[in-house]
């Protein structure tokens, strides 16, 4: 089991707070430069922006439009990047655009589809842009509106973005840096040039950590944390520098076949994807609105639901209706405000905010912005920026693959292939969602393992309690919450009933 806050040492080169996939990024590449890294986050990891993206590797198509030439080749460069180190849960895959003539013209599509070939090296299994024909004989053209005739075709990937938050606190535990979920840091101060912070862990133990640098990777609550500093010091918070703005989704019975995605425009220049979702559900996002209020309460508006219907339903034959949504999320994105009037025009790049280093103020790095897709450049920069107080000017996560990534041949089909001749008895659905979950990490709770009744106690849909356990003992879950919708997207699937029961039986645990 995971030791909790009050079994850690008080000095530590580096404390990051918030375990998002910033912050996780930058406690594994931290640490793996071989320094001494803590990282608290207040509830799960990933327990808030992280899980709620649109689940997607992407270079950010859009941006093109807006002149971020230096993100999207970024973004694509990574995207290769976390084909190559994170296999298991990064996947190919195709998309298609619907060509409406009176939003952008053919020609301009086509520039924009040839840079995004062409800013950064692909991989052969990300095949390059073309145009289509979207008549009756294509696949792609059947949800479509008959009256859409034209269209284009390009690569991408998907992801589970809380899983990949994950992967990194697994990797940056496993090479030494102290990870401590439902702990917040409540109290700031600076103390002989390094920073003196009080943390409180969900039984009300207080602990306090030194530190020599302090990296602020709250996401939604950054400048919450920068207030928590401003109280013991003169330094003004600058409040402006953050924009929350609010993205939604949502979930419908799956509309179409295949695992292909589409990306609709739109007459406000916006764009919305609608891409295949845990099988047999459809995923519809995002939007992009300013967002005022606490982040953890954050939720799809009546407003929001209407955009997303409406903009498929511009595209697609049958209607979906509200009745149709079995799911909704909501995520903040903590942007940097560059005094851009529309919210989705404001930059997602990230940008640093770095102060002290200097004199009796010890360094500060406050994170605003960012991508998943470039969670791992980010962290890098975030070190280069810190190298002058660290002294560990050496990149290394590049290549550097992630936990359960070593198939063979990187190649999920046919690690999923492998596993179910090792582990015949095992259903189909439930291997091939084992690997695309765990990758090499599910022969652990696998080994020894020769029906499904070994596999202990069955919750329900393919959950045993031999992950479950995993999950508690490697994975740091605590609740069915954490189970269900971060750790193995079964949540859509669960009755309140079985949720119930999970919860219950992991409280027995507890107590025994």
């Amino acid at each position: 089991m995971h030791t909790t806050a009050a079994q850690y040492s008080d000095t530590v080169d580096i404390l990051v707070i918030g375990g998002g996939i910033n912050g996780t990024g930058i406690a594994r590449d931290a640490v793996g430069r071989g320094l001494k890294v803590l990282l608290c986050e207040k509830q799960d990891l990933a327990g808030a922006t992280s899980s709620a993206s649109s689940k997607l590797i992407h270079g950010g198509l859009r941006y093109l439009e807006q002149y971020e030439f230096r993100l999207v080749r970024e973004a694509l460069a990574e995207r290769e990047v976390l084909l190559g180190n994170a296999p298991h849960i990064v996947h190919p895959m195709r998309f298609v655009l619907p060509h409406n003539k009176n939003l952008r013209p053919a020609w301009m599509i086509r520039i924009g589809l040839f840079l995004y070939d062409h800013l950064a090296k692909r991989s052969k299994n990300l095949p390059g842009s073309q145009q289509i024909p979207l008549g009756n004989t294509s696949a792609y053209a059947l949800p479509l509106n008959d009256t859409i005739q034209k269209g284009f075709l390009y690569s991408d990937c998907n992801v589970d973005d809380s899983r990949l938050v994950i992967l990194n606190a697994m990797d940056a535990q496993n090479r030494g840096a102290q990870i401590l979920t439902r702990c917040e840091c409540i109290g700031l101060e600076t103390k002989e040039n390094t920073w003196l912070a009080t943390l409180r862990h969900q039984d009300g133990s207080i602990r306090q950590v030194q530190a020599k640098i302090l990296v602020n990777a709250a996401g939604p609550w950054v400048e919450n944390i920068q207030n928590l500093l401003a109280r013991h010091s003169s330094k003004a918070t600058d409040q402006s520098k953050l924009r929350l703005v609010k993205g939604s989704h949502l979930v419908t019975p799956k509309l179409y076949e295949g695992t292909h995605a589409y990306i609709l425009q739109n007459k406000d220049k916006r764009i919305v994807f609608v891409t295949p979702y845990q099988n047999d559900f459809s995923m519809i996002g995002t939007t992009d609105v300013d967002f005022h209020g606490d982040p953890g309460t954050v939720a799809i508006s009546p407003e929001e639901t209407d955009y997303l219907l409406q903009s498929v339903n511009a595209y697609f034959k049958r209607p979906v209706r509200p009745e149709d949504i079995i799911s909704t999320w909501s995520g903040v994105r903590p942007l940097y405000d560059d005094a851009q009037g529309n919210a989705s025009t404001t930059t997602r790049d990230y940008v640093f905010d770095i102060s002290g280093g200097t004199g009796s103020e010890p360094p500060l790095l406050s994170i605003f912005g960012g991508k998943i897709t470039t969670y791992r450049k980010l962290a890098e920069h975030a070190l280069e920026k810190l190298a002058p107080f660290t002294g560990k000017h050496q990149a290394w996560t590049s290549t550097a693959p992630l936990p359960g990534a070593d198939l063979p041949n990187a190649d999920i089909n046919l690690f999923t292939s492998q596993l179910q001749k090792d582990f015949p008895w095992l259903p189909k659905d439930t291997a091939s969602r084992y690997a695309r979950a765990y990758g090499t990490l599910a022969l652990a709770f696998l080994a020894g393992k020769t029906s499904l009744e070994s596999l202990g106690q069955h919750f329900g849909h393919d959950l045993y309690e031999v992950e479950v356990k995993w999950l508690q003992e490697h994975e740091w879950a605590s609740c069915a919450e954490d189970i269900l919708w971060r750790r193995t997207r079964l949540g859509l699937h669960f009755t309140p009933a079985q949720t119930l029961a999970l919860q219950n039986w992991l409280e027995k645990q507890t107590v025994n």
